[in-house]
């Protein structure tokens, strides 16, 4: 038997672009370079990809991993699952492989009032990208005949 619940005002659906704005319109995003400086102060870098995902794309060696589906659980200070690092205060950065996921995953996590989190513009692909351009040989200035 199917009960039914006390109906709330009826909302338009809206469209994941736009779940996906007003997400991101809560989130100060940072690129990887911000990523990193901030790491560097202490902020956890936390990848949410799958596992199968991590392996054939790669991984950040210092990254913490939780996946998607268990994130909340892992960083909300009053779950039993949560790990030793879950604090209001945590300063959270959440990555993806492109950037999309993340935004959505820190904006849950700023629901939770863990008001620091937000993610990586572009993601792991943008992560690796921009070490990509710092590892890359430097070429010399062309001479001029």
């Amino acid at each position: 038997m199917v009960t039914e619940t006390p109906s709330s005002p009826t909302r338009s659906p809206r469209t994941i672009d736009e779940v996906l704005a007003e997400a991101r319109s809560r989130l100060h995003r940072v690129t990887p370079q911000e990523a990193d400086a901030a790491r560097a102060d202490g902020a956890v870098i936390v990848d949410i990809r799958p596992a199968a995902q991590r392996e054939a794309e790669g991984g950040l060696p210092f990254a913490t991993v939780i996946e998607r589906n268990v994130l909340e659980w892992r960083l909300d200070p009053a779950s039993d699952a949560s790990l030793p690092i879950a604090s209001h205060d945590l300063a959270v950065i959440v990555l993806c492989q492109e950037g999309y996921t993340s935004s959505l995953a820190a904006a849950a996590l700023q629901e939770l009032g863990i008001h620091r989190a937000t993610d990586v513009i572009g993601g792991y692909a943008a992560w690796q990208a921009w070490q990509d351009e710092q590892s890359a040989p430097a070429t010399p200035p062309q001479q001029r005949p």
